[in-house]
């Protein structure tokens, strides 16, 4: 039992000691998606490259081009282009969103461009039926545009802007 002991012990510090390397999230060039989670890699991988998502997708985060039905980044962001129904980011975006739901959860950077476009704090351009900005620095071009605090007018029609 003593000389078992030791091997024990360098099995749990070894163990431990991987144990972050094994749970991180891995980087991969391409996802192919039917829904998730039948999807090549699984939505804890982050993607650099190229995303197709035939009905809906979801990976941590997002660089390069995103399309598909319905395209959803993790918390990990958005970095790139979105072509989708809709598209979803639950983390920072910059770069080009085209789809007619256009979602950004947290710091949106770039150009919106749908029926429908919302984020949470907005750095650039929205042209759409229905714009919503919690907070915005640019502009919203459509037949409701919406900025919650700071725009030039809470809710006006055809243009708003703050800068």
């Amino acid at each position: 039992m003593k000389s078992i002991l030791p091997t024990l012990f360098a099995v749990l510090v070894t163990a431990i000691v991987a144990l972050p390397s094994i749970c991180a999230a891995q980087t991969e060039p391409i996802n192919v998606a039917l829904v998730d989670p039948i999807q090549i890699f699984p939505e804890n991988n982050s993607i650099q490259g190229l995303r197709i998502n035939l009905i809906y997708g979801k990976n941590a985060s997002m660089e390069g081009l995103d399309w598909g039905l319905i395209n959803a980044v993790g918390t990990g962001g958005l970095t790139g282009v979105q072509f989708g129904l809709a598209n979803i980011c639950d983390g920072n975006a910059t770069g080009f969103q085209d789809g007619i739901v256009n979602l950004s959860n947290e710091n949106f950077e770039g150009f919106q461009w749908g029926w429908v476009n919302s984020g949470t704090h907005v750095n650039g351009f929205q042209l759409g039926l229905v714009n919503y900005a919690g907070t915005m620095k640019g502009l919203q071009i459509g037949i409701i545009n919406i900025i919650k605090t700071g725009g030039q007018f809470p809710v006006f029609p055809i243009v708003n802007w703050s800068f």
